[in-house]
């Protein structure tokens, strides 16, 4: 069983309506779980933010441009 995560809406009839078409086989039978935040708050930020945050520490991390955590840690004792 494949798992995706998708977006979607609940209407006033209590239907759920995707916010992109899934990419999958056509007409097939799935299993639908919901979650529903406890609070109804904006995110703060974006899902194309957030992938551009990874992207770039993934580019970051490849390449080597890191910084060991003791240093870092070298750098908050000394405040």
């Amino acid at each position: 069983m494949k798992a995706l995560k998708v977006m979607a809406t609940i209407n006033e009839e209590g239907q759920l309506t995707l916010d992109h078409p899934l990419t999958i086989d056509k007409n097939s039978r799935v299993e639908v779980i919901v979650l529903i935040p406890d609070e109804e708050t904006p995110d703060e930020t974006s899902q194309t933010e957030v992938l551009a945050d990874f992207r770039q520490a993934w580019q970051e991390a490849m390449t080597g441009q890191t910084i060991p955590v003791a240093q870092l840690w070298e750098g908050l004792k000394d405040d």
